[in-house]
């Protein structure tokens, strides 16, 4: 049997460290200010992007990767003995699954596995943990690819956000949407459901009760014990004192449980913005339905 190479995107939002640690390769999009253009996590940092759109009064674009540079690099690690696992942002929401497809089948698409994540930031980091733990048990890349096909129904991911800006500029809510939502301090939490984002609740005032639902969320998963209890991650695009507060909630009720926290890279901060922050994390069952 084939060694197997786990490869990821860059907005699966794991860090770099942790990912070389792992042994992932993470292949990055890319963020367009006009003519800039940057490699998501290598030439441009999630600082840099708020920094950007401060001075230029505008939001970047967010582009996939291609099916040349998926081709580049699935030839590198095939040619080194590899067979390949690839997970990387929903089919849904970017072409870079269907360019990671097209390269898998130019290739060798018995060696290459494509499995849509079915998600967007650290909701794909989990599932790219899991291919790690799967591949040093020695599973195959097929079957690895399978277990991924199962979990990614799973995995719940779930973002407050703090300011409707990023919404409103990016034209996924209309000015009035944006001031009314200021006006009454509406802070959205975004669900990640069936490879799709939608808005799951919103709380009114400060972000700690939107902070509050998402805890609430997790705490009724866990009562039913429908919680894998693996990783659960905090991910979060400059919030610290949202981290501070959800990182010793979630340490007091899930002690021993490797709770990660990473920060948003440059694709998911340029749709959602400065103060966004999200649980993760991957159920037992396939979750039950919501009011959404």
């Amino acid at each position: 049997m084939n060694k197997v190479k786990i490869i990821s995107d860059s907005t699966c939002d794991l860090d770099l460290d942790l990912a070389k640690e792992l042994d992932v390769r993470i292949v990055p999009l890319y963020v367009t200010f006009n003519e800039e253009s940057y490699l998501d996590g290598e030439t441009i940092k999630t600082q840099d992007v708020y920094e950007k759109v401060a001075e230029k009064g505008y939001l970047p674009k967010t582009a996939a990767v291609t099916q040349e540079t998926f081709y580049s690099v699935f030839k590198e690690y095939l040619d080194l003995g590899y067979d390949i696992v690839f997970t990387g942002i929903s089919k849904q929401m970017s072409r870079t699954y269907e360019s990671a497809v097209l390269a898998a089948r130019e290739l060798d698409d018995s060696r290459v596995f494509v499995v849509d994540s079915m998600n967007l930031s650290t909701g794909i980091g989990l599932l790219v943990l899991k291919a790690c733990k799967f591949r040093d048990e020695g599973k195959s890349a097929k079957e690895i690819s399978e277990l991924l096909n199962d979990l990614n129904k799973r995995v719940k991911s779930q973002f407050a956000i703090e300011t409707m800006e990023y919404l409103y500029k990016g034209g996924r809510c209309s000015g009035m949407a944006k001031f009314f939502g200021t006006l009454l301090k509406i802070k959205p939490v975004i669900f990640v459901r069936n490879g799709k984002m939608c808005v799951g609740k919103k709380p009114i005032g400060k972000m700690k009760i939107a902070l509050d639902a998402m805890l609430d969320m997790i705490r009724e998963d866990k009562e039913k014990n429908n919680i894998d209890l693996d990783h659960i991650f905090i991910t979060d695009s400059i919030a610290p004192e949202s981290y501070e507060y959800l990182d010793k909630k979630l340490k007091e009720e899930f002690e021993g449980v490797d709770i990660i926290h990473t920060t948003a890279g440059c694709v998911i901060a340029s749709h959602c913005g400065p103060g966004t922050i999200g649980i993760l994390y991957i159920t037992k069952d396939l979750t039950s339905k919501e009011e959404i």
